[in-house]
């Protein structure tokens, strides 16, 4: 399976599924309610709810860029200010849904094939602390950026269980309704 095949439609379908437990939230809980949701926290050494959401839409822009050997754009250094900073200004609904809908917009325009130029290049991967990973793309996409989106992404949905949010299995994957069979299983 290519990269492109692989990451582009995983993060559109789950960017769409994290919109739609926010829309969840402010129909529970109303706009004021759903609006201090973006502080809460699983634990006091986490991130809140808003930088949860912004640091999944990080994740997926961030293997765009990387996986084409493009630099990252000023806005994409924006958003991981955005993000780290969320403790203190953790923005509206409003502005995390319009973090999901630029990336998925963005996500929508990549072509069919733009993250597989070299599935076995090599990628220096960076973090703020210093540290230095040296992977392939393959290697990347499979060990980092997968894992680093859904640890986001399931962040945010626990914190939005812990707060009282009704969620389940079927707001984590409406992706998957249209294969859906109609009819029950065959016995035997």
């Amino acid at each position: 399976m290519s990269l492109t095949k692989l990451l582009v439609p995983t993060y559109i379908q789950m960017l769409t599924a994290l919109s739609g437990w926010l829309k969840k939230a402010q129909m529970q809980i109303g706009m004021s309610e759903a609006e201090s949701l973006l502080s809460a926290r699983l634990a006091p050494d986490m991130f809140p709810l808003s930088t949860q959401i912004r640091f999944c839409c990080v994740q997926a822009q961030e293997a765009v860029f990387r996986l084409q050997g493009q630099a990252f754009p000023a806005s994409l250094g924006e958003l991981v200010d955005e993000g780290r900073n969320a403790g203190e200004k953790p923005g509206s609904i409003a502005e995390a849904q319009n973090r999901i809908s630029e990336t998925i917009t963005m996500l929508d325009a990549i072509g069919p094939a733009a993250l597989d130029e070299d599935p076995e290049g090599h990628i220096a991967h960076a973090l703020p602390s210093g540290m230095i990973f040296d992977l392939t793309a393959e290697q990347y996409a499979r060990d980092w950026t997968l894992p680093q989106f859904y640890f986001h992404l399931m962040t945010a949905y626990a914190i939005l269980r812990a707060e009282k949010i009704e969620l389940g299995k079927v707001d984590y994957i409406p992706h998957l309704m249209p294969y859906l069979r109609a009819d029950p299983a065959p016995a035997g």
